[in-house]
Order: structure tokens, then C-alpha cells, then sequence
């Protein structure tokens, strides 16, 4: 049986390769993919700890399903507000947004 420590270690991995991800990286589509990454080590912590404190129960995979379908649809206008900005200005680097303001 594997320990809740590891879990927790990978999830805690996950989500600090997303936070540098998002804050390092210039280009949209990667700041969504470190962003999904941040979502899924949330989804994995709710998972663990519905496995380990209440193994009877349910809620934490509910929980877990729940952000998996937020994260779908969240990724779907992501991804549809990136390919208008493609289209609009050709390029998808975060520098050159500034000229969508005006």
C-alpha cells in the first residue's frame, strides 16, 4: 500500500511546477497548461484525502469530479479566447496583448 505522504509529495510537485510554469512562460497555451497542472494537484490532494481520512465515503472523488468538469470547460473558453487572439493578431505571446486594449 503506498503512503499518503507520497501522494501529497507528487501533488506538492505539481503544483509548484505550475506556479513556476505560469509565472516563467510568455506564451498563452502554456500558462493554460501549467494552470491544468495546478488544477489536477488539487484534484489528486481531494482524492488522497478522501481515500486515507473517510474510505467509506465519497465526497472527495465527487469533489475531484466536480473540478475535472470545471477544468474542461474552464480549458474550452481558454482555448477559444486564444484562437480569436491567433486570429486577430497572429501571434499568442503575452507582451503583445497590450494592443488589444484599444
Amino acid at each position: 500500500m503506498v503512503h499518503m505522504e507520497y501522494y501529497l509529495i507528487v501533488s506538492t510537485i505539481m503544483m509548484f511546477v505550475g506556479i513556476y510554469g505560469f509565472f516563467t512562460r510568455r506564451n498563452l497555451l502554456a500558462m493554460l497548461i501549467s494552470v491544468e497542472l495546478i488544477l489536477n494537484s488539487v484534484d489528486i490532494n481531494f482524492a488522497v484525502f478522501n481515500r486515507f481520512l473517510f474510505p467509506e465515503q465519497l465526497e472527495g472523488f465527487f469533489f475531484s469530479l466536480f473540478a475535472i468538469g470545471i477544468s474542461a470547460a474552464e480549458t474550452a473558453v481558454a482555448i477559444a479566447i486564444i484562437i480569436n487572439i491567433y486570429r486577430n493578431m497572429k501571434n499568442i505571446q503575452v507582451k503583445n496583448l497590450d494592443k488589444m486594449k484599444w
